[in-house]
């Protein structure tokens, strides 16, 4: 089964070795020359790293992942959010089973089938209709391994063609005997739909579990509202693919 099919068929897919050894090493060199900022703004998911890290664009623009990204959603693409995840002894959470329902948007206009909004950061966010988050598409990208033990994140096959439902009634529609973990190794990529039932545990040994996570989307939204993150995906010529 091909990647589209399993993305289609179970709402995620997991490509291994998408990033070579030594472009991992370069992102968390990147990540470690910015540390300190990072660890002022937050405990364990930094957002908007693209925009704090400039050394980051250049795994956003890495031609293996937009060719990703421009096989499921064609060759207008755009990142609409990016995040730093990081397990640690100081920050080992855990998340229960969820959508990612929520959008950051540049400023709150009333517009009819989005909401509810919340702010988180200070930034504005809101629930889309959900045909915007059908045509949305997430990557993460891990930057070490991350086997079971490593707090990878378990996933219910199928769950996104359920449309957008109440967090308050997710436990209705999860079968913990269904769940898949999704192991993975450093440089491997997962690719998931925004509507795909997930959830993170805690790491059992904590050490590192950093995790690049990009989304992308392809249309603008509706009314005034505008993506608060807006990066074209345009190949990077510092990188070149390698067979």
């Amino acid at each position: 089964m091909s990647c589209l099919e399993q993305l289609e068929r179970n709402g995620f897919a997991i490509v291994p070795g998408v990033l070579r050894t030594d472009e991992v090493g370069s992102a968390i060199r990147a990540i470690d020359e910015n540390g300190w900022e990072l660890g002022k703004r937050s405990r364990g998911g930094t957002r908007d790293v693209l925009e704090s890290i400039a050394g980051l664009h250049s795994i956003a623009q890495h031609p293996k992942v937009i060719e990703l990204v421009r096989q499921v959603l064609g060759s207008n693409a755009f990142v609409v959010r990016s995040t730093l995840f990081d397990k640690t002894p100081e920050a080992n959470w855990k998340v229960p089973w969820h959508q990612d329902l929520t959008i950051a948007v540049m400023g709150r206009r009333e517009v009819r089938g989005y909401g509810p909004w919340s702010k988180k950061a200070g930034v504005q966010h809101v629930q889309p209709p959900t045909e915007v988050l059908e045509r949305m598409l997430t990557i993460r990208l891990h930057l070490d391994p991350c086997p079971p033990t490593n707090g990878a994140l378990r996933v219910l096959p199928g769950s996104h063609r359920l449309g957008r439902i109440n967090q308050n009634e997710a436990s209705r529609y999860v079968d913990e005997a269904r769940a898949f973990t999704c192991a993975a190794q450093s440089g491997d990529a997962l690719l998931m739909r925004p509507l795909l039932f997930h959830v993170s545990s805690a790491s059992l040994h904590p050490g590192h579990r950093r995790v690049l996570h990009f989304d992308y989307a392809t249309e603008e939204l509706a009314g005034e509202l505008q993506w608060r993150l807006r990066t074209p995906v345009a190949l990077d010529n510092e990188f070149q693919v390698h067979a």
